[in-house]
């Protein structure tokens, strides 16, 4: 079963082949996960097996932690393109979030002022204001929505406190554009956890890509990130989309003029 949590409140820089050189921030436990879905493919493994830590930075632990990294890499000479909330699971589910990204933006703007703030979030708590608030303070707010059908989502996502994909999308319209769409392509099978009703997925199927699309046209994200499975996932049995497959998802919209990658790499509109 897969597990690759982060053991510290800064991790790296390291690699991004969305990001650049990405500056982790981990607000969650150092050895634990807390998360407001239990994806299938997520590589932390399932919220279950990584139970016993549940403790979470303050705001000053990130401050502290954070400006002191940012010393150490100014004074090595080290180049951070995006300053990145990632970790071990949601973090806009820390009761300290909108603290916390001022705090950030704050030490962006005084010692790596060349750095974006990312936040990689499904979404999921965007229906609390203050949330969304700090959300549209931040350079590259990174939400997620893998399909808009209900129970396939539930079935991939498998969210354990409120959610609504409806009342998300309704939030996400309050970002008029300013935020980027992330959004998995994979196949496989999931298991409805309250039903325990088991159904084949294929994220790449023709109608729920037509109807992904249509949800792109509504919203019109400034960006919008296609991406497959990289790692080991918990669910077994899933298989990446290929990038010819995503392609001939992406290629409409692109040619509509959407900014796209995948896999980090752009698609290019082609023909008429």
């Amino acid at each position: 079963m897969a597990t690759k949590l982060f053991e510290s409140l800064t991790v790296g820089p390291i690699h991004s082949r969305r990001l650049g050189s990405s500056l982790g921030i981990n607000l969650l436990p150092k050895r634990g996960k807390i998360c407001s879905f239990d994806c299938i493919y997520c590589e932390c493994g399932w919220n279950k097996d990584h139970t016993l830590d549940k403790a979470v930075p303050s705001a000053e632990d990130v401050e502290k932690a954070l400006t002191e990294r940012a010393l150490q890499l100014n004074k090595e000479g080290i180049r951070v393109d995006s300053i990145t909330f990632s970790g071990n699971g949601e973090p806009t589910v820390h009761p300290e979030f909108a603290k916390i990204v001022d705090i950030t933006v704050a030490i962006r703007d005084k010692y790596l002022r060349q750095a974006k703030v990312s936040v990689l979030s499904n979404a999921s708590m965007i229906w609390k204001k203050e949330v969304r608030d700090a959300l549209m303070k931040v350079d590259n707010p990174i939400l997620k929505i893998d399909c808009t059908d209900e129970s396939v989502l539930r079935a991939v996502n498998r969210p354990n406190q409120r959610y609504s994909l409806s009342q998300t999308i309704e939030n996400l319209r309050k970002f008029n554009g300013n935020f980027i769409l992330q959004t998995i392509f994979f196949k496989g099978r999931a298991e409805d956890p309250k039903t325990g009703t088991v159904k084949d997925i294929d994220l790449t199927d023709k109608d729920l890509a037509e109807n992904w699309r249509n949800l792109v046209r509504e919203l019109r994200p400034r960006q919008i990130m296609m991406y497959t499975l990289d790692r080991e996932t918990p669910a077994t049995g899933l298989s990446k989309a290929s990038v010819e497959e995503m392609t001939e998802i992406a290629l409409p919209l692109a040619k509509e003029g959407f900014s796209i990658t995948i896999n980090g790499e752009p698609v290019i509109a082609t023909g008429k």
